[in-house]
This record gives C-alpha cells, structure tokens and sequence, in this order.
C-alpha cells in the first residue's frame, strides 16, 4: 500500500509542480481525512484554490499472496496549456490501473498480427510439433 501512495503522491506533485512555481503557496479549500482505520481502510478527498480536485479510499483485502492494497481515486485539474484533465485509477493485486482520456493509448494490433494470434489460438495442437 505505501508504493500506491507513493505513486499518486508523486503524480499529485507533478501536477502541482507543471501548474505553479514552489515559492507560491496554495490554499486547500477542502479537506477531509478519515482513517487509516483499524481495519487498513481510509478514505480522503481535497480541493486546492486553483482549481485541483482529488479524492481515494482504500482498504486492505486478502488476496492470494496474503493482505494487499484495493485502492480507488481520482483526481482532477486542468493542464497549463489549458485542458481539463481527468483521471481516475484503481491500484489492487492487479497493479495500478490509471483511466483517462488524456493517457496515451497502444496502437492497434497490424492486421496480419491478429489473424496469425487468432490462428494459434484456434489450432493449440500445432505448438507441440
């Protein structure tokens, strides 16, 4: 759990970082905190004056490699070239799983690529030969 926080710690400071200088404070107009609870469980969600909106609950579950993180956020700010940014993620036993329009997205697969995957997936047999 502590490398998920780190993680959103580190994205919530390069945003702040891309949007003011460090010598200029900015007031949090919102804040509230509840947790960590007895049961690993927290929940906390902030706005800034200019305009930074987060919030992320978590709690711990079992999992099959023993307790693990089940975390849920997301924050919102608009980017200095002026375009609203939302970003929304979850971080569980299956890693961190950000989600927003402005994230950059794989190619597609090439055609040829596809057809040849989906042959192999339909012919099994062929791979002991």
């Amino acid at each position: 759990m502590k490398h998920m926080i780190f993680v959103f710690v580190a994205l919530i400071g390069i945003t702040l970082g891309q949007q003011v200088k460090q010598d200029e404070p900015i007031k949090i107009v919102r804040l509230e905190n509840e947790g960590v609870n007895a049961d690993g469980s927290y929940r906390w969600n902030f706005e800034s004056a200019n305009g930074i909106v987060a919030e992320e609950q978590g709690s711990i579950k079992e999992v099959e490699e023993g307790p693990g993180p089940d975390v849920q956020g997301q924050v919102q700010y608009t980017a200095p070239d002026g375009s609203p940014i939302s970003l929304s993620y979850i971080a569980n036993e299956n890693g961190f799983q950000p989600q927003g329009s402005h994230l950059p997205t794989a190619p597609p697969i090439p055609e040829d690529i596809l057809k040849a995957l989906e042959y192999k997936a339909a012919h099994p047999e062929e791979d002991n030969l």
